[in-house]
């Protein structure tokens, strides 16, 4: 199977309807293996807050699995999986996957079992990589990563619930929360990480999915480079592989507009899968209405205030580079309290405004 010509692309694009979502972990999870494991799986919360996130008009959402669980306890992440995606769909709500994730920002090596409680004060203090940065690093599960992937797409590569296939969320990335200086990055890594964003491609598309397959540009906003010239081996890669265009971007609204221009230039659907953090100028108010408007779909991060503690800011230097000022009066992500109240009501309003239109 080759990847997707324009005209499929664009096709599958124009037969569904403008794609509005967010980033998911329910508010009881620390982390992709705590929300996945069978002993800490809470359904109830997951079924309840894909509710409150029906009720704004979202459409769509985006799950990381992780490595770990699969080799435990396949079966079980599979009919897990299965009820996520089903109490999405009862609720109108379609899933985009992720199979593999570098941003081990607690900076530990994942572990199957259970998971520690958050660092207080701390940005994703839990966040674990999938399948870690240092199994990355020896090479030594290259077939089982493999027989994932495979197995994953293969099961699920005819379900209608699933919007599109996000194999690989930010590959590269190697920076830990909560330090600071030289201390807030691991050492690179990123050879290992192109190739098995690679490979991922190559194994996802022998599964022969109905579904588009992608993996996003995530660093060059950080970098700066906002016209057409990609900085990283891995984002121009990834954008060459993927069928549909997708992309980050915690930025203000004119320089997120400057990136939808230059990747325009791709002909193919875009969707932005992460954005939205108020003190770097990223606001629901300013740039929803710009997603819209020029036909990009977007998926915000974060629903529910929890054990993520992803409503904090990221580090002050990461912050900073993004245009911002780390004010922990004002959340940083996430639109909802635990109570299904919504942080901002203003914000609440225009979504269900822009979906319904």
């Amino acid at each position: 199977m080759d990847r997707w010509t324009e005209a499929d692309a664009n096709a599958w694009w124009n037969a569904r309807p403008w794609l509005c979502g967010f980033n998911f972990l329910p508010s009881t999870a620390v982390n992709f293996i705590e929300m996945w494991h069978p002993d800490s799986f809470d359904a109830a919360t997951i079924e309840r807050e894909l509710g409150w996130a029906s009720d704004l008009g979202f459409n769509v959402f985006r799950i990381n699995l992780h490595y770990l669980v699969w080799k435990h306890d396949r079966d079980g992440l599979l009919d897990r999986l299965d009820r996520v995606m089903g109490m999405a769909a009862s609720v109108g709500i379609d899933t985009i996957p992720v199979l593999f994730d570098d941003c081990g920002f607690g900076g530990l090596e994942p572990e199957y079992g259970p998971q520690p409680d958050p660092v207080p004060g701390v940005h994703n203090s839990r966040a674990v990589a999938s399948p870690g940065r240092a199994l990355l690093h020896t090479g030594t599960e290259t077939e089982g990563l493999a027989r994932y992937v495979a197995d994953i797409v293969g099961r699920f590569r005819n379900d209608p619930r699933i919007a599109f296939w996000d194999l690989y969320n930010e590959p590269g990335n190697r920076m830990i929360f909560g330090r600071d200086g030289a201390d807030m990055y691991q050492p690179d890594f990123s050879d290992q990480s192109l190739a098995l964003m690679q490979a991922s491609f190559a194994v996802a598309r022998e599964q022969r999915p109905r579904q588009p397959l992608t993996v996003g540009a995530w660093s060059t906003p950080v970098a700066g480079a906002l016209g057409a010239a990609y900085e990283t081996e891995i984002d121009r890669t990834a954008l060459e592989l993927s069928d549909i265009v997708t992309f980050h971007a915690y930025l203000s609204t004119e320089k997120v507009a400057g990136i939808i221009k230059a990747l325009e230039r791709h002909r193919r659907p875009m969707i932005c899968t992460e954005w939205m953090a108020r003190p770097v100028g990223s606001r629901i108010a300013d740039q929803l209405e710009l997603f819209r408007r020029r036909g990009v779909g977007c998926v915000q991060w974060g629903l529910v205030q929890g054990r993520t503690q992803t409503w904090l800011p990221w580090p002050e230097e990461l912050v900073a580079a993004h245009g911002g000022d780390a004010d922990r009066s004002v959340w940083f992500h996430d639109i909802l309290y635990p109570t299904g109240t919504p942080y901002d009501m203003s914000e609440a309003a225009t979504l269900r405004v822009c979906n319904a239109g």
